[in-house]
């Protein structure tokens, strides 16, 4: 099953209009994990080396198969967790 990292800002107003995109699909059943830059104290964010934000990673059985920088469609997005 793929699932999603989202690295995301506070501040960031590309991340504020893509975020309740990614709330709907999470909402549909899927797996989205919802990461704040801010408040991760660099953890995830160096572990997956993100320069920006919003990033999405795409992980199928906990491995990186693709990534975005930011936002698409709802479509866009949902195409590849298929």
């Amino acid at each position: 099953m793929k699932s999603i990292k989202y690295f995301t800002a506070s501040w960031c107003l590309p991340c504020k209009q893509f975020k309740p995109i990614m709330k709907e699909i999470e909402r549909e059943g899927h797996s989205i994990s919802f990461i704040d830059v801010d408040y991760d104290e660099g953890e995830l964010a160096a572990k997956y080396d993100i320069s920006s934000v919003p990033t999405s990673i795409v992980e199928e059985n906990g491995k990186e198969i693709e990534r975005f920088i930011g936002a698409l469609s709802k479509k866009e997005v949902l195409d590849k967790l298929v």
